[in-house]
């Protein structure tokens, strides 16, 4: 068979490995004859049940060839929108003569219904397009063929996020398709300064990436870096956007999160009002937000849309909470095996009294009962939800009365890995609290070797190795170190939202200005008593 386009020489056997063939005929331009045209794409795609390839005249006088995958297009536009005008000349060109130099502008100006259509010689490129559900035509005598937007996939319905509950704010959260996902983000965020461009990545998936940001607030150097690790990822498919993740974090040992991933539009919009850049997979429900700091991880919506005072009190006792699955298994069995005098005398008997019949020391118990809850949580996450909740409830009540009255475990021991356990619930952010989860571990290993000593050193290594962190350049407990007095309203309190009148200076936003204090100063002193029974002329019209 002859290649296509300007290298007229026998086509090579095709080797095994698709993408590389491609890769060979990058440069090759699809020949005038469309049965060579449709030879190359048999040959490349192979054997294909849902591969529709269809000939046709254009207009009853020139052959042409339609080709698609039938399970991933709308078969009605299709039909009606491509095949059936470019079959039947228009109207206003009847008793006309075509000429071949002319049928292109004809058929794209005048015959195609269509509105998302385009030119492409490439013959390389004519096939991605094909495997991306999109519809080519091929006619005899054109140099290029028409390359026609069709993709239809079957998608789930916009619904609550499973992941990101809230009992105040938007109800919808991203799906599959990554179409559907900008559109959610521009339907909250309608401004001529919103950015969008799109990157494939994945030798084999070919997956569209997108990155969105939001012009004249992001820092310009922030968007480069982002497009320059995302175009350096080689990898062969990318099914989520957590592949992307593990490549562009900068510590990749880290049991941190340094990329933060949600669901919700209105938590990424919100982000990019910030001047942060989100990154969006196609065929991914979770978008990722960069640059991250620790203290995005216990924030919730609610913080915001609710009144500051009351989300305050709720974020400190988050924060609480955070810390009681990090430490307290570690102070328990430090206490209980070195320094019992801490406690009261009366909780000290009533301790000894439940560990009495005990086998295990206090290290070696706490460890037995935090590895069968890990795996109790992770059977009850992995079992479908009809069962998975009756597991867990069974597991916790029965197992833990259980392992009491058999004298394997004590009464507090139970209680403290129960406190610990809802603690971690309590963090917002799953991959957050998995790495505290992680972490508990080795305290209570330190805790069981040298006591509070010991914790207090582990506490230091974890504290250091976050000074240490950074997200694309920002340190990772900003605003707190280094300190910074704008990121401090937004860090343990949620300060008023007027009072919140900059960006986060850590992001280096070229548009620093976020709420107009003088706007609302105005409005304060303007607000008037419009209902008051005191008011004289209310009184009178009473």
């Amino acid at each position: 068979m002859p290649i296509l386009g300007r290298n007229k020489q026998k086509a090579k056997p095709i080797i095994i490995d698709p993408s590389r063939t491609l890769d060979q005929h990058k440069h090759d331009i699809i020949s005038v004859n469309i049965e060579e045209t449709i030879a190359f794409i048999q040959e490349i795609l192979g054997v294909n049940e849902d591969l529709t390839i269809r000939r046709f005249h254009v207009f009853g006088q020139f052959s042409a060839v339609i080709m698609f995958f039938s399970n991933m297009v709308n078969q009605s536009t299709v039909n009606i929108d491509i095949v059936k005008p470019l079959m039947y000349i228009p109207p206003h060109l009847q008793g006309h003569t075509i000429e071949v130099e002319h049928l292109k502008d004809v058929l794209h100006n005048d015959a195609l219904y269509h509105s998302a259509s385009k030119f492409q010689c490439n013959i390389a490129a004519l096939v991605e397009s094909i495997l991306r559900g999109e519809t080519i035509v091929a006619i005899e005598g054109l140099h290029e063929a028409f390359v026609i937007e069709t993709r239809n996939i079957d998608k789930r319905a916009i619904d609550q996020p499973a992941t990101e509950q809230v009992i105040r704010g938007p109800r919808e959260g991203f799906i599959e398709p990554i179409g559907t996902n900008i559109s959610l983000i521009r339907y909250r965020l309608q401004s001529p300064d919103l950015r969008i461009k799109t990157m494939e990545i994945g030798v084999r998936t070919k997956s569209k990436v997108a990155v969105c940001y939001m012009e004249g607030i992001t820092s310009p150097e922030l968007v480069k870096e982002v497009n320059k690790r995302l175009s350096k990822i080689e990898i062969d498919g990318v099914l989520d956007s957590g592949y992307l993740e593990q490549f562009i974090e900068d510590n990749h040992y880290s049991p941190f999160p340094q990329v933060q991933y949600t669901e919700r539009p209105d938590k990424v919009v919100a982000n990019l009002l910030e001047g942060r850049v989100s990154i969006l997979v196609d065929g991914s429900p979770l978008a990722l937000l960069v640059p991250t700091v620790f203290s995005q991880f216990y924030q919730t919506v609610e913080d915001y849309t609710e009144r500051f005072l009351l989300m305050s009190s709720i974020r400190f006792a988050r924060l609480i909470a955070l810390m009681f699955s990090l430490i307290f298994p570690a102070i328990y069995v430090s206490i209980i095996s070195f320094n019992p005098e801490l406690i009261p005398t009366e909780f000290a008997v009533a301790v000894a009294g439940g560990r009495a019949g005990v086998p295990f020391p206090a290290v070696v118990e706490v460890l037995i009962i935090e590895i069968s809850m890990e795996i109790l949580r992770e059977a009850t996450i992995r079992l479908p939800q009809q069962v998975g909740g009756a597991l867990s409830i069974v597991g916790v009540l029965v197992i833990g009365q259980a392992a009491v009255a058999a004298g394997f475990s004590s009464p507090i021991t139970i209680v403290i890995i129960a406190l610990t356990t809802i603690g971690s619930f309590a963090t917002p952010a799953y991959n957050a609290a998995l790495a505290l989860r992680l972490l508990r571990f080795p305290l209570i290993i330190m805790a069981g070797i040298f006591g509070l000593y010991g914790v207090m050193i582990g506490l230091i290594l974890i504290a250091n190795h976050l000074l240490s962190l950074k997200s694309f350049g920002v340190p990772y407990l900003s605003p707190l170190v280094p300190a910074e007095y704008q990121g401090m309203k937004d860090l343990l309190i949620r300060a008023p939202l007027w009072w919140m009148s900059k960006r986060p200076s850590f992001l280096q936003p070229v548009d620093s200005e976020r709420v107009n204090e003088q706007a609302f100063d105005e409005l304060d002193r303007s607000a008037q008593n419009a209902l008051d029974p005191k008011n004289d002329k209310n009184q009178q019209e009473g």
